[in-house]
């Protein structure tokens, strides 16, 4: 990279984002396409920064009175039936196994042995983990059950996208059961702010939290929940979700209880989850031009130390003086985790090591030298700032400042996207045609839209010509009154209006 107009993307963001955005995440080592289709590998660095936010998200739903178990992959069809909505909203993304067996034949494997039940690959577990709530709770002492579960599911996707839409991908489910409804909808709303919590906090990626519509409502789930996060082409993702599922699976999983009245009643039930689509959000939210940049609570390391060789002979001195430092770093604590630092050895050209580290979006990277040696200093870079942009600072001080430095990169990157959401948040827009005008417009290049809708389900289908959705409607509402801006009638409900993936 010898040229500082130069990236190491390309395309950049500004020409084409979908490319750039597969870019970043094969230069970033993050994921791969599999040979099996729509599936993805998912590569260490991409699966260290999974574990770092499983980690951190485990803790806060444990944090919250609920414990980890584990249900089966495979779930019975009949168990999907169960629930109307349910199977209509999955039947199309469904894998199923009809048989148990192979055989030769003729010089190629043949499924035999049908089973007598076909049996769905765990597209959403709350059929299979409903039926063993059902043998779990007999009597209101049994209540609140609050269950999670750690796992991948399989939806069989059409078009794919690595880390945000595939076959098959990880995430956490959570599983709830309620001796009332207020219980468990205060459970929801809890649910929600952790993962809330969790965005900001971990991911630095500022979300709009709110309702879902009718239309956009988990099959089965009387109400649904979601966090709605801007990306840097405006688009919303979907960053999470919790649903108040009333009775509905109770009723279909039997699920009953005896009250403390002595009569037999339905349990009520939550569901909620998030999923490895959040390292595809972190992509899209921070990512530039030169990569992938991570957000330091959630980085598989948070340091690079890179010697600099300059001339034959320097090299046992200048590893000597990288591992003093990375001995220095050891025991610190960052965020209530270890902090990690990796001395880079690989008989790699010194450009090279350097820009695969900001590809990755390492927060921190030191290059040391014999001059650093001599003058007892390091030579520090930011992922926050432009790639060559040097902080000489004495050894000592540096070690001392390294959560202060990360703790400052959070903030930046959190602030950063704060800035760009409220940017291009529009609350101006009072009309149909001026909502077709500017989604339509690619200069606008789209945004949220905040205005009023009057909660007629036939405005979302209007919206399909837009290619557009209502992405929820807002917590927080100004509770005024004013005119839907499809219909022009009457409205008081808050609701962003944006394209999305």
């Amino acid at each position: 990279m010898a040229k500082n107009t130069e990236t190491a993307i390309t395309p950049r963001r500004a020409e084409n984002y979908p490319e750039w955005y597969q870019q970043v995440v094969r230069a970033a080592e993050l994921a791969e396409v599999s040979c099996v289709r729509g599936c993805m590998v998912i590569k260490p660095w991409g699966y260290g920064i999974w574990e770092c936010m499983q980690r951190a998200l485990d803790q806060m739903i444990k944090d919250t009175g609920h414990e980890n178990a584990y249900f089966p992959l495979f779930i019975p069809i009949s168990f999907m039936e169960r629930e109307a909505a349910h199977v209509e909203g999955f039947a199309k993304e469904c894998a199923v196994v009809t048989h148990h067996r192979l055989e030769l034949k003729e010089g190629r494997l043949v499924p035999t042995g049908e089973l007598e039940e076909p049996l769905i690959v765990r597209p959403t577990s709350e059929t299979i983990i409903g039926q063993t709530f059902s043998k779990w709770v007999q009597s209101y002492r049994d209540l609140p059950l609050l269950i999670n579960q750690w796992a991948n599911v399989v939806r069989w996707e059409m078009r794919t996208r690595l880390l945000l839409r595939t076959v098959e991908f990880l995430w956490q489910e959570g599983h709830t059961a309620h001796a009332t409804h207020e219980e468990a909808q205060s459970e929801t709303m809890q649910m929600l702010e952790v993962y809330r919590d969790f965005c900001e906090r971990f991911l630095a990626i500022p979300v709009v939290v709110g309702r879902k519509t009718e239309g956009e409502r988990f099959p089965g789930a009387l109400e649904t929940f979601s966090l709605e996060a801007m990306m840097q082409d405006r688009k919303a993702l979907q960053a999470g979700t919790s649903h108040y599922l009333g009775q509905n699976f109770a009723k279909a999983c039997d699920i009953k209880f005896l009250n403390q009245a002595g009569e037999i009643e339905y349990a009520y039930t939550t569901s909620w989850g998030v999923s490895t689509r959040l390292i595809g959000a972190m992509v899209m939210t921070h990512g530039d031009d030169n990569g992938m940049r991570v957000p330091p609570r959630v980085a598989p390391k948070h340091i690079a130390i890179l010697p600099v060789l300059t001339k034959e002979g320097e090299s046992e001195r200048v590893l000597a003086y990288a591992e003093k430092i990375a001995s220095m770093l050891k025991g610190q604590i960052y965020y209530d985790r270890p902090l990690v630092s990796v001395v880079d050895k690989r008989d790699l050209r010194g450009g090279e090591k350097t820009w695969q580290w900001i590809k990755r979006g390492i927060p921190l990277r030191l290059e040391v030298g014999p001059r650093d040696i001599e003058s007892g200093q390091v030579v520090v870079y930011r992922r926050d700032e432009e790639p060559r942009q040097k902080i000489f600072m004495k050894l000592e001080e540096f070690v001392a400042k390294v959560p202060q430095l990360l703790d400052e990169i959070h903030t930046s990157y959190f602030d950063t996207a704060l800035k760009f959401k409220e940017a291009n948040t529009h609350r101006e827009i009072g009309t149909y045609e001026d909502l077709k005008a500017f989604f339509e417009d690619e200069r606008l290049g789209g945004g949220f839209v905040l205005a009023k809708w009057c909660e007629d389900a036939e405005v979302e289908e209007t919206l399909k010509e837009l290619k557009i959705t209502i992405r929820c409607m807002p917590l927080e509402q100004s509770n005024t009154s004013g005119k839907c801006v499809v219909t022009g009638r009457d409205a008081v409900k808050d609701a962003i209006f944006a394209k999305a993936y």
